[in-house]
C-alpha cells in the first residue's frame, strides 16, 4: 500500500504509516488516525468501532482530505494532490481511497456495476468510517484542479449540518464521459464529487462498510440518509464544473476547478476549458516526484 500523501515542507505533516495502520486496524479492534507531528501531543479517544469495545483512536489536529483514486487515472489524483499542498497554509493530510485496499481488508464487497465509471464511486461514501466518525473531512473526486488555499473552504464549515457541498444542478449533455465511461443523469449528481463531511454527525454514522458495499446508488449520491436540512451550501467556486459552469466574471480562475467529463490527461479532452492550468500544475507535479 502507497503511504498516505502529505508534504514534509511547511505545514504539511508526513506520516508514512498512517494509511497502513489505518486500513489495517479496521480489521481488528484499534483504529488508528494519522499522528501529529509530536508524539507527546497525541491524544487517545475512545471509541466504538465494528462492535470493538474500548477501542482507541489518535487524532491530530490536521484537516483530513480523501482523494478518490482509480488507477486510470494515477495522474489526475497527483496533480489533484500536490494543487491542494501547493495552496494550503493550514496542517493537511491526504489520503487516496483505493478500492483494492479496502477490499483487501474486507471493508468492500460491492460487485462491480456497469455504471460505475471510476473505482471510487461508491467507496467515496466511507469517507466518514474511515475518519473514526469523527471531526470533519473532505472527500473530493481526482479529477480536482485547486487554484486556492483549502483553508478557506474549512472557513465555511458548519457544525449544523451533516454535510455540506455545492448543490449542482446538472444535467449531463453526453452519454459518455472519460474514456468512454457511460454518463448517467439522476438528482443530485455532482453533489457528492466534493463532500465536507461532518463525521461525528450521527446521521452519518449510517455509513458503514456493510451499508455503503449493499445500498444503492440513489441512496447514497443522492444522500437519502439525510434530510434536506442537513446538507450544507457551499459556493459553486469550490467545485466548479467544465463545461458547464460559466466562467467567473472577474477573471480569476474557479478555486477548484472539476474536470467532470474529463481532463487533458484523456487526449479527447486536451482543449477542455482551464486546461492549461492542469498541464502546468502536472510539470510541477512531475518535478516534485523526480529524486534528487
Amino acid at each position: 500500500m502507497d503511504s498516505a500523501a502529505s508534504s514534509s515542507e511547511g505545514p504539511h505533516h508526513q506520516d508514512p504509516d498512517w494509511e497502513r495502520l489505518l486500513f489495517e486496524s479496521r480489521l481488528g479492534s484499534v483504529l488508528v488516525l494519522p499522528a501529529s507531528s509530536s508524539p507527546e501531543t497525541d491524544r487517545a479517544v475512545d471509541v466504538s468501532m465494528r462492535g470493538a469495545k474500548g477501542a482507541k483512536a489518535l487524532i491530530h489536529p490536521e484537516f483530513r482530505i480523501f482523494i478518490g483514486y482509480d488507477a486510470k487515472e494515477d495522474v489526475a489524483f497527483q496533480v489533484c494532490k500536490q494543487s491542494i499542498l501547493k495552496h494550503a497554509s493550514v496542517p493537511v493530510h491526504i489520503v487516496p481511497i483505493k478500492q483494492k485496499d479496502l477490499r483487501d481488508g474486507g471493508l468492500y464487497t460491492r460487485l462491480r456495476d456497469p455504471t460505475e465509471s471510476t473505482e471510487f464511486s461508491f467507496t467515496r461514501f466511507l469517507t466518514p468510517y474511515l475518519a473514526g466518525y469523527m471531526g470533519w473531512a473532505m472527500f473530493v473526486d481526482c479529477d480536482f484542479l485547486y487554484t486556492a488555499d483549502i483553508k478557506q473552504l474549512t472557513e465555511l464549515i458548519d457544525d449544523k449540518y451533516a454535510v455540506m457541498c455545492v448543490k449542482h444542478d446538472y444535467a449531463p449533455t453526453s452519454p459518455t464521459k472519460m474514456d468512454g465511461q457511460i454518463q448517467t443523469t439522476y438528482p443530485r449528481k455532482n453533489w457528492s464529487s466534493m463532500v465536507l463531511y461532518n463525521c461525528g454527525h450521527p446521521k452519518n454514522r449510517i455509513l458503514t462498510p456493510e451499508l455503503v458495499s449493499q445500498e444503492s446508488g440513489a441512496f447514497l449520491h443522492r444522500f437519502q440518509w439525510l434530510d434536506d436540512e442537513d446538507i450544507g451550501n457551499v459556493p459553486e467556486t469550490w467545485n466548479w464544473l467544465v463545461g458547464h459552469n460559466k466562467r467567473p466574471e472577474d477573471g480569476k480562475p474557479p478555486k477548484a476547478i472539476h474536470y467532470t467529463c474529463g481532463g487533458p490527461w484523456f487526449k479527447e479532452y486536451a482543449q477542455c476549458e482551464y486546461a492549461e492550468l492542469w498541464v502546468a500544475a502536472e510539470k510541477v507535479s512531475l518535478q516534485r516526484e523526480l529524486p534528487e
